[in-house]
């Protein structure tokens, strides 16, 4: 068996790979490695547990419920909450623990499950480690100590969640959205409540697509991943821009008013220019991962920005963020990290960000992204291939560094494992599409040779 934790927490298929025995026992391991670890010292442990609204996070929950409260955790219940709130609320309540049951962008039949430590931080490798050896130990037939009478955890409903995450996401804002007519795209997900929400509170006039969820629409032509209903509706009503989430609300995307989207390359570009403008943007510099457009890297080298990049994955970004000081960083997928605010990628607060740049401005989104200009890329997902040979693979080497050759100083090639599918990612870019596009095909076809 291979490792459960990818780069986002344990995703499978719900009740097929991530079943409701591996979510009763991960949470049982989680609890036991952070009370090993000390985290519970001195007092009664207490988790936040989240999810969103697909249909199997209503029996994973209540396994993640079961587990925690059989460890002697006490629980408190979010209920559909996005994966940043769950964030937010472990933080802000004190909580040791906090639990997201999400699948993020995948589709509806996928979940999992993600962990945060005191503080509402993402776990460290070495203790999600820590877990899943904790978990095949117990799995195994190894005994553990049961809490018993009044010792075992106890479970309530939190519903004050909804309401402090919504009032920390508009008083963090630095200016109103008045005047403004923002659509969101909720994708049927966890934002469907909150971003509306946010967004109204804070002065816009709110159109809402994607906002009705059943637990099994999410993300299902909607979101961050099918941009064409937000780019109709935001042309339609006339609106100064537009704003989608994926199913756990952890990313951003956007539309302009003519209904061009806006990769998370360019938010974080439009950001970081209103941040070094307002003062906070610490050290002058901003960090993004490798998978960034070089029209990002260009640009801010232009604007004298410093750059840091990091492997793909907001973890990662996060964990340079916090080693060195940083205020902002992100992803191309829509993944901004505000570290003054938020502990982990919040695509509401990315979208009130942007809608509070454009109002504060007075300037068209399309206007204000005219600060970097995003050189063609292609990326292809290779499914079915064995994704832990992409480097050392030779005939893949050799494929990589033709293309490299043929591409110069004018493009580049990153070939890198999904962490959180099974398949690898091709992605090239160069000056000319049509050139990136050979080069990248010839590489997806190199891929399902030397990895199929």
């Amino acid at each position: 068996m291979g490792r459960l934790f990818g780069t986002d927490g344990v995703r499978g298929v719900a009740n097929a790979d991530l079943t409701a025995e591996l979510a009763l026992g991960l949470s049982v391991a989680a609890a036991h490695v952070l009370a090993e670890a000390g985290t519970f010292e001195g007092h009664r442990p207490v988790a936040v547990v989240g999810r969103d609204p697909r249909a199997s996070g209503e029996f994973l929950e209540a396994a993640v419920v079961a587990g925690l409260a059989s460890a002697g955790v006490d629980v408190l219940r979010v209920g559909v909450l996005p994966t940043p709130a769950v964030a937010y609320l472990t933080g802000s309540l004190g909580a040791d623990l906090g639990v997201m049951l999400s699948a993020s962008h995948n589709p509806m039949p996928d979940n999992g499950i993600k962990f945060f430590a005191r503080g509402g931080h993402k776990l460290a490798d070495e203790l999600e480690n820590r877990i899943e050896q904790t978990y095949r130990a117990h799995s195994s037939g190894e005994p553990w100590e049961r809490p018993t009478g009044s010792g075992v955890g106890r479970v309530t409903v939190y519903d004050e969640g909804f309401d402090n995450y919504v009032a920390h996401l508009v008083g963090v804002l630095p200016n109103r959205l008045d005047g403004l007519k923002i659509v969101i795209d909720g994708a049927h997900g966890a934002a469907s409540r909150v971003s509306p929400e946010a967004f109204a509170r804070a002065g816009a006039d709110v159109i809402t697509i994607g906002t009705d969820p059943d637990g099994l629409n999410i993300n299902d032509g909607c979101g961050s991943t099918h941009l064409q209903l937000l780019r109709a509706a935001v042309v339609e009503h006339g609106a100064d821009l537009g704003v989608a989430h994926d199913g756990d609300a952890d990313r951003c995307l956007a539309v302009d008013r003519e209904g061009n989207e806006i990769d998370g390359d360019q938010i974080l570009a439009v950001l970081t220019l209103g941040m070094r403008e307002a003062g906070t943007l610490r050290k002058n510099t901003v960090v993004a991962t490798v998978m960034s457009n070089l029209g990002f890297k260009l640009a801010m080298e232009r604007e004298g920005i410093d750059l840091v990049q990091t492997a793909v994955g907001d973890r990662y970004v996060l964990e340079e963020m916090k080693a060195h000081g940083f205020a902002l960083g992100g992803e191309q997928s829509g993944h901004v990290i505000a570290l003054d605010h938020a502990t982990t990628g919040d695509g509401t607060l990315t979208g009130l960000m942007l809608g509070a740049r454009v109002a504060v401005t007075g300037r068209p989104l399309a206007e204000l992204v005219r600060v970097m200009e995003r050189l063609p890329q292609i990326l292809i997902n290779v499914p079915d291939v064995d994704k832990s040979r992409v480097t050392t693979s030779p005939e893949l080497t050799a494929a990589v560094a033709e293309a490299e050759r043929e591409l110069g100083a004018t493009g580049r090639v990153l070939l890198r494992p999904s962490g959180t599918e099974p398949l690898v990612r091709v992605m090239v870019e160069a000056a000319d599409i049509e050139q990136a596009r050979s080069v990248a095909e010839r590489l997806a076809d190199a891929v399902k040779s030397a990895l199929g």
